[in-house]
């Protein structure tokens, strides 16, 4: 652990003066800076990443190779920093990442959270969850900065003041203190920031509480205010209508937009402009993505920034968050949408409320004018959905407040133009447009796959690292005999790896010469982990009916997390360990067939697994995965894809053409009032 400390010093030290003055060009230069607002940031280990983009690994493994030091027992003490639930805070982080190697001026705003995302433990079969005190010995890599700390109000009631602005009141404070972690670009001299914000009480330690012998009320109100960013939530794919993540939301948006004012405020000289003059240009200084509807409290908080704080007018503020703002949708699943009760709305953040109102109001007129004969549109098309409780429809306020938005897959973005956001298209179809989810190469083949990325280097230079299409130069060598052995030598190595982490820590006893079919992700229904099930169960069920027929060995891999609280995804996780023990305990199989549950799956042991597979399993209901980014990392690792046309797959297919990829069931399932309709394929 101390071995890993001074390493990360040592670095830190190479790492702070770029940080200092990338910033300082930013400052000096007035740029136009793009803000990522995300309540997940996945970012896994970041030793390596860093050391890498910092050309620093030669010089770091010989130092620790003098000293005696084992590199990856130095590496496996830093813990994964797993403040995401998958895909969408994974995405963040690659996001990040690249933003840094191709110099934009960017920042990253998310949560610090105490415990991350829970640590998964296989108890008799069954999933136990356990905390993930990521932060037990500190966190080398980030800086805390007190001085920009950020008062953020709760609760209270609004009231007209003497000249006609509303006014908050009555409200409770909770601090949010930023910490900054760089985030160094690929072998240039750009390093970011990712800002996390920690809740802090307002509140000092009350005395007479404790004094009078009542502990508990002594530590309540700094618990309660430092709650908030105490855990992630478990699931991006339900909607929790709890009270906890709506007080993270906005804690999150509130504190981000105070600080991106201020930041923005440094160039101008307030005393020579007027408030309209002022925030005339932030548009062309500011640009706001909201990733996924959790930071889109931000349009009504930045309304009552500009109009209730600034002074501005209702309708030049409006503009002006129209012109910032930018929204990505990650899910057409009705279960994981976003819908707030207006009831809690209004004891939280009743201010926002009324904004939201007021919002729907204006948009409610332009959807007549726009709809001039068709009244349906109005409800249809309303913020505020009134069946049963009365709810905000986050998705619905996202859209109408964004200049742009965007699926993350072509599939996907169709879907949300043909059905989600039909409407919304139909009114104003320039706003939609698609952007197909990508991964960072840095860390999804330089880091995890160093042997293949050394073959690659040989054969076409160093730049395919920031230029990936520069991969299609590798067609030349296919007939090339010794570069296919290196290939294969690569993975069968790589195959070795994951089965010696597979006897460590399973006692389980691969075949390295057998397939590697592995299916990661989060534990979910339209991921149907129970369809691979069935297919192992049918290829058991044939070994044991003709046990002297010719099989290809094959070690099926599953692995991911299942929600605290859903009750089928964890009865899945069950399922397969059950299965792995029939099968890996039945002497007629053999090595014909291994089955392993690859527990507690992180970015750290992807890094592990992608390397090693042959077969990656991307079986999702056709559309039902708004893109995939695992599928990626698995191609990019040279495993074939066996999967439907769903998500990035279809982007896959038409890349490497239909001949290189495995594909089965629907083109298309659209659920309609008569029924599912498709084009179906063989498998």
């Amino acid at each position: 652990k101390q071995w890993y400390q001074r390493r990360v010093r040592a670095i830190m030290d190479k790492l702070v003066g770029k940080w200092i003055r990338t910033q300082q060009s930013y400052h000096k230069q007035n740029v136009k800076r793009v803000y990522y607002l995300s309540l997940e940031f996945m970012m896994g280990r970041t030793l390596s990443n860093t050391t890498i983009n910092l050309m620093l690994e030669g010089a770091c493994d010989e130092a620790l190779y003098q000293l005696g030091l084992d590199i990856e027992d130095l590496e496996s003490e830093e813990p994964d920093a797993g403040l995401g639930n998958g895909g969408l805070g994974r995405l963040a982080a690659c996001f990040l990442d690249s933003l840094a190697t191709l110099g934009y001026p960017a920042y990253g705003y998310g949560i610090r959270y105490e415990y991350g995302l829970f640590n998964q433990d296989i108890v008799n079969c069954n999933q136990i969850e356990k905390p993930d005190s990521w932060l037990t010995y500190g966190n080398p890599w980030e800086k805390a900065r007190p001085e920009y700390l950020i008062p953020v109000k709760f609760f209270g009631r609004t009231q007209r003041t003497a000249d006609g602005r509303v006014e908050w009141v009555d409200y409770t404070t909770v601090i949010a203190m930023p910490y900054d972690t760089p985030i160094p670009g690929y072998k240039n001299n750009t390093v970011n920031t990712l800002r996390l914000w920690s809740a802090k009480s307002n509140k000092d330690f009350d005395l007479s509480y404790f004094n009078h012998g009542n502990y508990i009320d002594a530590v309540l109100d700094r618990n309660t205010a430092e709650n908030i960013s105490r855990v992630l939530y478990p699931n991006d794919n339900f909607f929790e209508g709890k009270e906890l993540r709506l007080k993270q939301e906005y804690f999150m948006v509130a504190a981000t937009l105070v600080d991106i004012i201020r930041r923005f405020k440094v160039n101008k000289s307030s005393l020579t402009l007027s408030k309209q003059q002022l925030y005339a240009d932030f548009p062309e200084k500011v640009a706001i993505q909201l990733n996924d509807t959790h930071p889109s409290l931000s349009v009504p908080e930045l309304m009552r920034i500009l109009v209730d704080e600034e002074g501005l007018s209702w309708e030049f503020a409006w503009e002006l968050c129209k012109a910032t703002f930018a929204y990505t949708n990650h899910t057409i699943l009705p279960e994981a949408l976003e819908r707030w009760p207006v009831t809690m709305l209004e004891h939280v953040l009743p201010r926002h409320l009324e904004i939201i109102y007021l919002i729907n109001h204006y948009h409610l007129e332009a959807v007549r004018a726009a709809f001039p004969d068709d009244q349906d549109k109005v409800k249809e098309m309303s913020l505020v959905e009134e069946a049963g409780e009365k709810t905000i429809n986050m998705a619905y306020l996202s859209v109408v407040s964004s200049h742009t938005v965007n699926g993350v897959a072509a599939i996907h973005s169709g879907l949300l133009i043909t059905s989600l956001f039909k409407n919304f298209y139909a009114m104003t179809p320039e706003k939609f447009q698609n952007k197909t989810n990508g991964i960072t190469p840095r860390r999804w083949l330089v880091l995890c796959n160093p042997s293949l990325s050394q073959i690659i280097t040989e054969k076409i230079g160093d730049e395919w690292p920031t230029k990936l299409h520069q991969l299609e130069n590798l067609k030349e060598f296919v007939t090339d005999k010794t570069f296919l052995q290196q290939i294969f030598k690569t993975k069968q190595e790589n195959k070795r790896k994951l089965g010696q982490y597979i006897s460590d820590n399973y006692g389980i006893n691969v075949n390295i010469g057998s397939m590697f079919d592995i299916q990661v992700k989060r534990i979910h229904e339209y991921k149907r982990q129970i369809l691979n099930v069935l297919h192992v169960i049918s290829l058991y069920n044939s070994i044991k009916s003709n046990p002297n027929a010719h099989f290809v060995p094959r070690t099926v891999m599953f692995g991911g997390k299942a929600a605290p609280g859903y009750h089928v995804a964890k009865q899945t996780v069950s399922l397969i360990c059950h299965l792995a023990n029939v099968v890996n305990n039945d002497p007629v199989i053999g090595d014909k067939l291994k089955v392993v549950f690859l527990g507690n799956y992180r970015c750290s042991l992807a890094e592990i697994i992608m390397p090693a597979a042959d077969l990656s399993e991307q079986i999702s209901l056709a559309g039902t995965e708004a893109s995939g980014t695992g599928n990626m990392k698995f191609m990019l690792n040279g495993a074939l894809t066996i999967g439907t046309l769903d998500g990035a797959n279809v982007e896959m297919a038409e890349e490497m053409g239909e001949d290189n990829i495995f594909i089965f069931g629907m083109r298309l399932m659209m659920s309609q009032s008569s029924g599912r309709t498709g084009t179906t394929l063989g498998r």
